[in-house]
């Protein structure tokens, strides 16, 4: 039974069926599903699909593209909706220096100031990295970060970094891009990271893995994360899918 820790079924592209992705999710043993939010509005989507459907639940927060729109209200608001007993983490947040579309004071500002949040609510959070390496392990580092767990989220640092985010109290999350055949630094974390540290996600829809690069990612499809994983680490499907759900449970303190 496998957990998806990451997807944003609150984006338009499953705006006609949520009912029929969450279906085809259980139909190839996804039985859990965490949907993010990305800004206020999407993390107000994310509540009301979790409340809407058993074993989904609700991330919230506002990504590092977003981050101008953080302002006192947008805060006082995340504040007052993760204490919805659906909500298990802050997120996602953090750093993208890729595409820059926050300016990077206003990306770290943002950042910080939702630790903090997450700190004072005693949430874990789901860490968005991208291009932003040695900032995002600085920031959890000199804010204790790791204080209540966290994701790091479709990882693409170095094993190095990965150890430094485990040391701190983090797990590390797998997506599709570990299927694709130009992936040998994410293959070589996929069977390095313990096992009792792994996650998996599909960070839908983007990201399909392989053979569906291009196209739409649901939930169904975090069974090829995990078939390639469990390949990588010559353990069987039931195994990994064991070891990540508890891991998923822990993390977001399901019971």
């Amino acid at each position: 039974m496998l957990f998806d820790t990451h997807a944003h079924l609150n984006d338009e592209q499953f705006a006609g069926d949520v009912p029929e992705t969450i279906e085809r999710a259980k139909e190839a043993g996804v039985t859990r599903i965490a949907v993010v939010g990305y800004d206020l509005a999407s993390s107000i989507e994310s509540i009301k699909i979790a409340k809407r459907y058993g074993s989904v639940y609700a991330v919230i927060g506002v990504h590092p593209h977003d981050a101008a729109t953080l302002d006192g209200d947008t805060l006082t608001k995340l504040r007052v909706y993760a204490r919805e007993p659906e909500v298990v983490a802050i997120g996602e947040i953090g750093l993208d220096y890729y595409r820059n579309l926050s300016p990077r004071q206003i990306q770290v500002d943002a950042f910080r100031t939702q630790i903090h949040l997450a700190k004072e609510l005693k949430k874990p959070i789901v860490i968005h990295d991208r291009d932003a390496h040695e900032d995002t392990v600085n920031m959890l580092r000199s804010e204790q970060a790791g204080e209540n767990g966290g994701i790091l989220h479709c990882f693409s640092g170095s094993w190095e970094m990965a150890r430094q985010c485990m040391s701190l109290g983090f797990h590390i999350s797998i997506a599709g891009p570990v299927t694709y055949h130009n992936a040998n630094k994410l293959l070589e974390i996929a069977k390095l990271v313990p096992l009792d540290r792994l996650l998996v996600e599909t960070d839908c829809p983007y990201l399909a893995p392989h053979p569906f690069r291009g196209k739409r990612n649901e939930p169904a499809r975090v069974r090829l994360v995990g078939e390639k994983i469990a390949e990588l680490r010559r353990i069987s499907l039931e195994q990994l899918a064991e070891a990540t759900t508890k891991n998923a449970l822990t993390v977001f303190e399901i019971k």
